[in-house]
C-alpha cells in the first residue's frame, strides 16, 4: 500500500491490506487485515465494519503497512498484537510461550468434567505452564482452587505470572522454574494438566510457517517420536496425583495409543480420549485409583 498526503479512509486501508495478504497466500486475509489495521491505529476492529469512511492519517497508514508486512511474512496475528483470547481470558504472549490454540480448550473441558464439586478447595498443577492458559482458565472456573505452574523456561514462567496478575489470580497461584514434576519437592494434587511438547523433532520444519518459525522450538520438540515428555510425565504424574485425582494431557495426531500405554504402564486408569474441533484424538484423561 502506497500513498501520499493523507492515508485515505479506513475502509480503503483495510481493503488494500487484505489484498496484500491475499497475494501472500493468507487464507484469513480480510479478518487479519481488519484486526491488524485496528491494532496499528488504536481502534476497535469493528470500526472497519461500521465506520469505513473514517479518515486515516498517513502516519497511521504506514503503521498498518508495517504490520501487514509482518503478517505477509507469516508471523501470526496473535504474535504481532501480543495477545490471544483463550477460554474467557485474554493472555499476553512472549517469544517464550506457545500461542494457545482453540483445540487446547478441550483440555479445560475434560478437566472440569473431572470435578464433581467445583466449589470445593482444590489443588491444581500445570506441567509446562507456558502462557498460563490452562491453569488460569481452570482457576477462572474453580473459585476455591489454587494452583502451581511449572515450566523449564524462566521467560515462560514470568509471562504466566504476569497473565495471572492481569486476570486477578496472583494470590491463588505460584510458578516454579524447573524440569517437569521433578522440581516439586513435596505435595500432591487433585488435578494435573499438561500440554507437553509432542511434535516429532523431524516434523517441526515441515509445519506451517506460523508454527515452525515463530513458536518456541523447545515447546514443540517431543523427541524422535514425539513421546519423550510423556515418558517422563507418566510416572511423575502417578506420584503427584492424590488418590482419586485426575490428570488431563494434550497429545498429537496419531499418538493416543502410545500415550495411553505409557500412562497405563505407570498405573493410571484411562477414563476417556477426547477429540478436538477437527475430530482428532487430542486429549486423554486419566485417574489415580483410590
Amino acid at each position: 500500500m502506497n500513498g501520499t498526503g493523507d492515508g485515505g479512509t479506513l475502509g480503503a486501508v483495510v481493503r488494500e491490506a487484505a489484498a496484500a495478504l491475499t497475494r501472500a497466500g493468507i487464507g484469513s486475509a480480510r479478518r487479519d487485515a481488519r484486526i491488524l489495521a485496528a491494532h496499528a491505529l488504536g481502534l476497535d476492529p469493528r470500526e472497519a465494519v461500521f465506520h469505513p469512511e473514517r479518515a486515516v492519517p498517513e502516519s497511521g497508514r504506514r503503521a498498518v503497512d508495517a504490520l501487514i508486512a509482518r503478517r505477509a511474512g507469516r508471523e501470526p496475528v496473535s504474535r504481532i498484537v501480543g495477545e490471544r483470547g483463550f477460554w474467557t481470558l485474554t493472555l499476553s504472549l512472549t517469544p517464550d510461550t506457545l500461542d494457545p490454540r482453540p483445540d487446547s480448550e478441550t483440555v479445560i473441558e475434560a478437566a472440569l468434567s473431572s470435578m464433581a464439586d467445583r466449589s470445593r478447595p482444590l489443588d491444581l498443577l500445570d506441567l509446562g505452564v507456558g502462557s498460563g492458559c490452562l491453569l488460569l482458565a481452570l482457576l477462572s472456573e474453580l473459585p476455591q482452587a489454587t494452583g502451581v505452574g511449572v515450566d523449564i523456561s524462566l521467560g515462560a514462567a514470568a509471562a504466566a505470572a504476569r497473565n495471572a496478575a492481569a486476570a486477578g489470580f496472583a494470590s491463588r497461584v505460584r510458578f516454579v522454574v524447573g524440569d517437569w514434576g521433578g522440581c516439586l519437592m513435596d505435595g500432591t494434587f487433585d488435578l494435573i494438566v499438561s500440554n507437553p511438547p509432542y511434535v516429532p523433532d523431524g516434523d517441526i520444519d515441515g509445519l506451517e510457517p506460523e508454527v515452525a518459525r515463530f513458536e518456541p522450538r523447545r515447546a514443540l520438540a517431543g523427541g524422535a517420536d514425539g513421546l519423550d515428555a510423556y515418558r517422563v510425565l507418566a510416572p511423575q504424574v502417578a506420584a503427584l496425583l492424590r488418590p482419586g485425582g485426575a490428570a488431563v494431557f494434550e497429545m498429537g495426531f496419531g499418538q493416543a495409543g502410545a500415550v495411553r500405554a505409557l500412562l497405563e504402564g505407570a498405573g493410571l486408569e484411562v477414563l476417556d480420549i477426547l477429540s478436538d474441533l477437527a475430530g482428532i484424538d487430542r486429549v486423554i484423561r486419566v485417574r489415580r485409583g483410590r
